[in-house]
Protein backbone atom coordinates (compact mmCIF):
# COMPACT_ATOMS: atom_id res chain seq x y z
CA UNK A 1 0.00 0.00 0.00
CA UNK A 2 1.06 3.66 -0.49
CA UNK A 3 -0.12 6.94 0.12
CA UNK A 4 -2.40 8.39 -2.65
CA UNK A 5 -3.41 11.40 -0.44
CA UNK A 6 -2.95 13.65 2.34
CA UNK A 7 -3.73 11.90 5.59
CA UNK A 8 -3.29 13.50 9.35
CA UNK A 9 0.45 13.49 10.52
CA UNK A 10 1.48 12.33 6.88
CA UNK A 11 3.56 14.08 4.62
CA UNK A 12 1.18 16.48 2.79
CA UNK A 13 3.18 19.27 0.84
CA UNK A 14 6.15 20.11 -0.66
CA UNK A 15 7.96 23.30 -1.54
CA UNK A 16 11.21 24.35 -3.03
CA UNK A 17 12.84 27.55 -1.65
CA UNK A 18 15.33 28.45 -4.35
CA UNK A 19 17.64 31.21 -5.56
CA UNK A 20 15.78 31.30 -9.15
CA UNK A 21 12.35 31.23 -9.66
CA UNK A 22 12.27 31.37 -13.32
CA UNK A 23 14.50 29.00 -13.96
CA UNK A 24 13.55 26.44 -11.07
CA UNK A 25 10.31 26.57 -13.18
CA UNK A 26 12.26 25.59 -16.32
CA UNK A 27 14.17 22.81 -15.05
CA UNK A 28 11.20 21.24 -12.74
CA UNK A 29 8.88 21.72 -15.52
CA UNK A 30 10.85 20.02 -18.17
CA UNK A 31 11.94 17.01 -15.63
CA UNK A 32 8.33 15.97 -14.03
CA UNK A 33 5.98 17.63 -16.78
CA UNK A 34 4.51 20.29 -14.07
CA UNK A 35 2.73 23.39 -15.13
CA UNK A 36 3.93 26.17 -12.66
CA UNK A 37 1.42 29.19 -11.58
CA UNK A 38 2.78 32.26 -9.93
CA UNK A 39 -0.11 33.63 -7.31
CA UNK A 40 -0.27 37.41 -8.59
CA UNK A 41 -1.04 39.21 -4.73
CA UNK A 42 1.81 40.71 -4.30
CA UNK A 43 1.47 39.64 -0.36
CA UNK A 44 2.04 36.04 -1.60
CA UNK A 45 5.87 36.77 -2.96
CA UNK A 46 6.13 34.96 -5.70
CA UNK A 47 4.84 31.44 -4.39
CA UNK A 48 3.82 29.08 -7.42
CA UNK A 49 2.10 25.84 -7.32
CA UNK A 50 3.47 23.45 -9.99
CA UNK A 51 0.24 21.63 -11.34
CA UNK A 52 -0.10 18.01 -12.82
CA UNK A 53 -2.93 18.50 -15.11
CA UNK A 54 -5.24 20.01 -12.52
CA UNK A 55 -3.88 19.02 -9.29
CA UNK A 56 -1.23 20.66 -7.37
CA UNK A 57 1.32 18.68 -6.77
CA UNK A 58 4.16 21.49 -5.21
CA UNK A 59 5.39 24.63 -4.78
CA UNK A 60 8.48 26.56 -5.48
CA UNK A 61 8.81 29.75 -4.07
CA UNK A 62 11.77 32.57 -3.64
CA UNK A 63 14.01 32.40 -0.93
CA UNK A 64 12.19 34.82 1.74
CA UNK A 65 14.62 35.16 4.77
CA UNK A 66 18.17 35.87 4.56
CA UNK A 67 20.82 32.89 5.10
CA UNK A 68 17.83 30.45 3.88
CA UNK A 69 19.11 27.63 1.98
CA UNK A 70 18.30 26.59 -1.30
CA UNK A 71 16.00 23.14 -0.60
CA UNK A 72 13.21 21.11 -1.17
CA UNK A 73 11.06 21.16 2.30
CA UNK A 74 8.69 18.91 3.35
CA UNK A 75 4.99 19.48 5.34
CA UNK A 76 2.93 17.18 7.36
CA UNK A 77 -0.41 17.58 7.91
CA UNK A 78 -2.04 18.37 11.54
CA UNK A 79 -5.23 19.25 12.83
CA UNK A 80 -3.87 21.58 14.76
CA UNK A 81 -1.52 23.93 13.85
CA UNK A 82 -0.68 25.52 17.70
CA UNK A 83 -1.33 22.50 19.17
CA UNK A 84 1.42 20.61 16.98
CA UNK A 85 3.97 23.46 17.61
CA UNK A 86 3.23 22.78 21.40
CA UNK A 87 4.22 19.31 20.95
CA UNK A 88 7.00 19.80 19.51
CA UNK A 89 8.54 21.86 21.77
CA UNK A 90 7.36 19.86 24.35
CA UNK A 91 9.19 16.67 22.59
CA UNK A 92 12.54 18.91 22.15
CA UNK A 93 12.26 20.78 18.99
CA UNK A 94 12.49 24.25 18.05
CA UNK A 95 9.39 26.54 16.43
CA UNK A 96 10.71 28.88 14.15
CA UNK A 97 8.34 30.34 12.02
CA UNK A 98 4.42 30.57 13.01
CA UNK A 99 2.05 29.24 13.62
CA UNK A 100 0.37 31.45 11.60
CA UNK A 101 -2.82 31.84 8.88
CA UNK A 102 -2.02 31.47 5.25
CA UNK A 103 -5.21 33.24 3.82
CA UNK A 104 -7.85 31.04 3.98
CA UNK A 105 -5.91 28.29 2.92
CA UNK A 106 -4.51 26.97 6.11
CA UNK A 107 -2.44 27.67 8.89
CA UNK A 108 1.28 26.78 9.02
CA UNK A 109 4.27 26.58 11.45
CA UNK A 110 8.08 25.49 10.64
CA UNK A 111 9.84 23.76 13.12
CA UNK A 112 13.54 21.95 13.41
CA UNK A 113 13.28 19.17 15.11
CA UNK A 114 15.88 17.71 18.08
CA UNK A 115 18.62 16.63 15.59
CA UNK A 116 18.50 19.35 13.15
CA UNK A 117 16.39 18.80 10.48
CA UNK A 118 13.63 21.68 9.56
CA UNK A 119 10.31 20.48 8.88
CA UNK A 120 6.75 22.26 8.36
CA UNK A 121 3.56 21.74 10.11
CA UNK A 122 0.23 22.41 7.70
CA UNK A 123 -3.33 22.67 8.89
CA UNK A 124 -5.80 22.53 6.07
CA UNK A 125 -8.48 24.94 5.61
CA UNK A 126 -9.45 25.40 2.11
CA UNK A 127 -6.29 23.78 0.43
CA UNK A 128 -5.45 20.28 2.02
CA UNK A 129 -2.07 19.72 0.41
CA UNK A 130 -0.98 17.85 -2.76
CA UNK A 131 -3.76 16.19 -4.97
CA UNK A 132 -1.92 13.61 -5.95
CA UNK A 133 0.74 11.41 -4.54
CA UNK A 134 2.81 8.75 -5.45
CA UNK A 135 2.05 8.80 -9.16
CA UNK A 136 4.74 9.43 -11.73
CA UNK A 137 5.59 13.65 -10.66
CA UNK A 138 4.03 13.37 -7.68
CA UNK A 139 5.99 13.17 -4.43
CA UNK A 140 5.82 9.73 -2.87
CA UNK A 141 8.39 8.87 -0.25
CA UNK A 142 9.92 11.60 1.85
CA UNK A 143 13.26 10.68 3.89
CA UNK A 144 14.76 12.15 7.16
CA UNK A 145 18.58 12.14 7.18
CA UNK A 146 19.76 12.48 10.56
CA UNK A 147 22.95 12.10 12.86
CA UNK A 148 20.68 10.83 15.81
CA UNK A 149 18.36 8.27 15.07
CA UNK A 150 17.17 7.08 18.05
CA UNK A 151 16.52 10.94 19.16
CA UNK A 152 14.59 11.36 15.73
CA UNK A 153 12.65 7.91 16.87
CA UNK A 154 11.97 9.48 19.96
CA UNK A 155 10.53 12.89 18.92
CA UNK A 156 8.55 11.64 15.75
CA UNK A 157 6.47 8.69 17.29
CA UNK A 158 5.68 11.28 20.20
CA UNK A 159 4.70 14.00 18.27
CA UNK A 160 2.99 12.31 15.06
CA UNK A 161 2.36 9.05 16.47
CA UNK A 162 4.00 7.53 13.76
CA UNK A 163 4.97 3.91 13.71
CA UNK A 164 8.61 2.48 12.96
CA UNK A 165 9.40 -0.47 10.80
CA UNK A 166 13.59 -0.81 11.16
CA UNK A 167 15.64 -3.20 9.81
CA UNK A 168 19.24 -3.79 9.57
CA UNK A 169 19.59 -1.27 6.67
CA UNK A 170 16.76 1.11 7.09
CA UNK A 171 14.17 2.63 8.91
CA UNK A 172 10.14 3.00 7.94
CA UNK A 173 7.59 5.56 8.86
CA UNK A 174 4.20 4.28 8.72
CA UNK A 175 0.49 5.42 9.86
CA UNK A 176 -1.81 2.95 10.00
CA UNK A 177 0.06 0.34 8.64
CA UNK A 178 1.02 2.34 5.68
CA UNK A 179 4.95 3.56 5.31
CA UNK A 180 5.18 6.78 3.62
CA UNK A 181 9.09 7.45 4.66
CA UNK A 182 11.93 6.64 5.44
CA UNK A 183 15.30 7.57 7.50
CA UNK A 184 18.74 7.37 6.72
CA UNK A 185 21.77 7.50 9.59
CA UNK A 186 24.37 10.27 8.40
CA UNK A 187 27.71 9.05 8.50
CA UNK A 188 31.37 9.73 8.36
CA UNK A 189 30.17 9.97 4.15
CA UNK A 190 28.19 12.85 4.48
CA UNK A 191 30.35 16.52 4.81
CA UNK A 192 29.77 17.85 8.60
CA UNK A 193 28.41 20.98 7.19
CA UNK A 194 25.22 19.34 5.66
CA UNK A 195 22.70 19.51 8.23
CA UNK A 196 19.94 16.87 9.18
CA UNK A 197 17.47 17.33 6.60
CA UNK A 198 13.98 16.02 5.02
CA UNK A 199 14.63 14.64 1.23
CA UNK A 200 11.40 14.36 -0.73
CA UNK A 201 11.10 11.96 -3.44
CA UNK A 202 9.25 11.89 -6.47
CA UNK A 203 7.82 9.22 -8.28
CA UNK A 204 9.09 8.87 -12.10
CA UNK A 205 7.79 6.27 -14.64
CA UNK A 206 11.84 5.45 -15.48
CA UNK A 207 14.51 6.75 -13.43
CA UNK A 208 17.52 6.40 -15.70
CA UNK A 209 15.55 8.59 -18.07
CA UNK A 210 14.92 10.87 -15.06
CA UNK A 211 18.64 11.19 -14.04
CA UNK A 212 19.65 11.93 -17.75
CA UNK A 213 17.28 14.24 -17.96
CA UNK A 214 18.55 16.52 -14.77
CA UNK A 215 21.93 16.24 -15.44
CA UNK A 216 21.45 17.06 -19.38
CA UNK A 217 19.28 20.41 -17.72
CA UNK A 218 22.14 21.79 -15.74
CA UNK A 219 21.48 19.63 -12.85
CA UNK A 220 23.87 16.86 -11.46
CA UNK A 221 23.50 13.17 -10.22
CA UNK A 222 24.46 13.03 -6.28
CA UNK A 223 23.60 9.16 -6.19
CA UNK A 224 23.53 6.84 -9.62
CA UNK A 225 20.27 4.78 -10.00
CA UNK A 226 20.44 2.17 -7.93
CA UNK A 227 18.08 -0.62 -7.44
CA UNK A 228 17.22 -1.40 -3.56
CA UNK A 229 16.97 -5.60 -3.24
CA UNK A 230 13.08 -6.09 -2.96
CA UNK A 231 12.80 -2.48 -2.82
CA UNK A 232 12.34 0.32 -5.27
CA UNK A 233 15.16 2.11 -8.12
CA UNK A 234 15.86 5.34 -6.78
CA UNK A 235 18.60 7.84 -7.25
CA UNK A 236 19.58 11.14 -5.92
CA UNK A 237 19.67 14.37 -8.04
CA UNK A 238 20.49 18.17 -7.77
CA UNK A 239 18.99 20.79 -9.26
CA UNK A 240 20.71 23.56 -10.85
CA UNK A 241 20.66 26.04 -7.87
CA UNK A 242 21.45 23.15 -5.82
CA UNK A 243 18.28 21.74 -4.15
CA UNK A 244 18.83 18.01 -3.45
CA UNK A 245 15.52 15.53 -4.24
CA UNK A 246 15.13 11.95 -4.94
CA UNK A 247 13.25 10.02 -7.70
CA UNK A 248 12.00 6.96 -7.50
CA UNK A 249 9.87 3.58 -9.31
CA UNK A 250 8.59 1.31 -7.19
CA UNK A 251 9.58 -2.11 -7.43
CA UNK A 252 5.82 -3.54 -7.87
CA UNK A 253 5.63 -0.80 -10.98
CA UNK A 254 6.49 -2.96 -14.21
Amino acid sequence: MKLDKPVTYGPCWTELGTSDLAAAKRFYEGLFGWRAETDPRSEAGGYSIAHLGDAAVAALTPLYQEGQPVAWNVSFAVPDADAAAAQVTEAGGTVLVGPMDVFDVGRFAVAVDPTGAVLQLWQARSFPGAGLLSVPGALGWVELLTRAPERAVEFYTTVFGWSVNASEHYTQWGLDGVDFGGMVTMDDKFPHEVPAHWLPYFAVADVDATAADAAEAGGSVLMEPTSVPDGPRIAVLRDPQGAVFGVYRAADEK
